[in-house]
């Protein structure tokens, strides 16, 4: 009997090195890349808590773009800006596919703009763009939005009396509201805890995803889904998510006037009232939900882990903090609040926003693209239904663009005249036609809540500068900070 388990044992094992065997080859010219094992693939040789340190490595001996098999999984890793710029901006069609990534499918149950393809991926995003805009995306009306709700953010830092505090939700709850004023035509009190229980949710979601654990939800979904664990309770959490943004567009239904729009939600249900009998219509309620969902997750927690790195860096860095303190006090003093502006008279307080995005590199692997059918990339082809990641790391640390890629240095976006420039390998909101929808709406928060905190804070922490840990506590899906107290002093 041991005999003829060992023997079927070997038997799956021939089949399943064949099956790889044969996956890698059928006549077309794979990119190079480590062999892996049966079902496993690559797996074990990769980094689980920092993916993309092990694709850099890997590229130092297989070239820029290379092939791994993660699980049952073939990936494909695009590094370096060359051929990063090359993929997602000169052969951008080609790759404006998203992989049906299987947590981001649980969590939107299918459904919204990130994980559309085609037409439906095409007709959201153009609706979703134009209507964000239309209500103050990039605009005056929006830089209004943001600057009162600084106000708030400054009483609530206030309010602390120079204490010790953990500041996460005090700036999750500033970029909340800037978003939910967006799509659902409103702010939130910050005293509101319904409202701090979603935020919660939202971190709690991001989390997940960033650690191992959640990754390999996305390699074997069907086997975690009948195991216990952690990703029952995130999964629990966002339902309550879910649940808030069905009944914000129950309310706007109920309320809505189609000759005077008031947020996203009206105008996306006036499109889909004016579209229901069209056969294959995008606009569907389940789109609605997945979309809203999309921009809550990704429009609060991204930006305000951004707000709260800088801060840190500068805490870290006390010399740049003062450095910065004393350009907004020339240029804009210490009275009224910053307007966009002002930027171009600030330039190094731009170059180090700049530069936290760079070294914070919040989504080192992208959000992976998909090859929807067979792709011609650089005398190599990438067969359909393959995974690829345009490895955003790489082109943020590309030692021929930043003179010293890994440290801390606002000098990468100052030329010799110590005005601001740019640089083509500032990528942190991706490239191409899948860019970040929300990008123009970030970079105006980054900038103005920023400045304002600036303007009247000097910021500490209980340890001092050499307490601080810049290193991310997690970086796989995203690159979250850790933990510290944030001392807010007004100046």
């Amino acid at each position: 009997m041991e005999f003829q388990s060992t023997l079927v044992l070997v038997g799956l094992m021939v089949v399943l090195l064949t099956y790889f065997r044969w996956r890698g080859k059928k006549g077309i010219h794979l990119p190079p890349g480590p062999t892996g094992l049966p079902v496993l693939g690559n797996l074990l040789q990769v980094d689980k808590k920092e993916p993309f340190k092990t694709f850099v490595k890997l590229s130092e001996t297989y070239g820029p773009v290379l092939t791994l098999n993660l699980g049952l999984q073939r990936t494909v890793v695009l590094v370096g800006f060359k051929t990063v710029k090359e993929a997602l901006i000169d052969q951008g069609e080609e790759f404006t596919g998203r992989v049906p990534m299987p947590l981001l499918q649980k969590i939107v149950q299918g459904h919204g703009l990130t994980i559309s393809n085609g037409d439906q991926w095409r007709q959201l995003r153009r609706f979703t763009l134009s209507t964000l805009r239309d209500f103050g995306m990039g605009r005056k009306i929006m830089e209004d939005w943001i600057r009162e709700e600084s106000k708030h953010l400054i009483d609530s830092l206030r309010s602390t009396n120079s204490a010790p505090c953990d500041h996460t939700f005090f700036f999750n709850r500033a970029v909340s509201n800037v978003v939910c004023s967006l799509v659902f035509g409103q702010r939130f009190d910050y005293k509101d805890n319904n409202f701090l229980q979603l935020l919660k949710a939202i971190s709690v979601t991001l989390q997940f995803i960033s650690k191992p654990w959640g990754q390999l939800y996305n390699l074997f979904p069907r086997m975690f889904d009948i195991l216990p664990g952690e990703h029952h309770r995130v999964f629990a959490g966002f339902e309550k998510l879910r649940a808030f943004v069905k009944e914000r567009i129950q309310k706007h239904q109920e309320t809505l006037s189609p000759d005077c729009p008031r947020d996203y939600i009206d105008c996306y249900l006036i499109k889909l009232s004016k579209e229901k009998d069209i056969p294959m219509n995008v606009f569907t309620y389940k789109n609605l939900v997945g979309t809203v969902l999309n921009l809550f997750l990704a429009g609060t927690e991204t930006t305000s882990t951004t707000i709260r790195y800088a801060i840190m860096m500068l805490i870290k860095h006390p010399q740049i903090q003062e450095r910065v303190h004393q350009e907004i006090d020339n240029v804009i003093g210490r009275e009224r609040l910053p307007l966009m502006e002002d930027r171009k008279s600030l330039p190094f307080t731009d170059a180090v926003i700049h530069e936290v995005q760079r070294v914070l590199d919040i989504v080192p692997l992208s959000l992976p693209r998909y090859a929807t059918q067979d792709i011609s990339f650089k005398g190599y082809t990438i067969p359909k239904d393959t995974v690829i990641i345009p490895l955003l790391h790489s082109v943020l640390r590309d030692d021929e663009h930043w003179e010293t890629p890994l440290s801390f240095n606002p000098g990468h976006f100052l030329d010799q005249n110590e005005n601001f420039k740019k640089s083509p390998a500032f990528m942190v909101f991706s490239a191409g036609k899948r860019s970040c929808v929300g990008e123009s709406l970030a970079r105006m928060e980054l900038f103005l809540f920023l400045v304002a905190l600036l303007q009247r804070f000097t910021f500490t922490c209980p340890g001092g500068p050499d307490s601080l840990d810049p290193t991310p506590e997690l970086s796989s899906f995203a690159s979250l900070p850790r933990r510290y107290e944030l001392i807010a002093t007004p100046r």
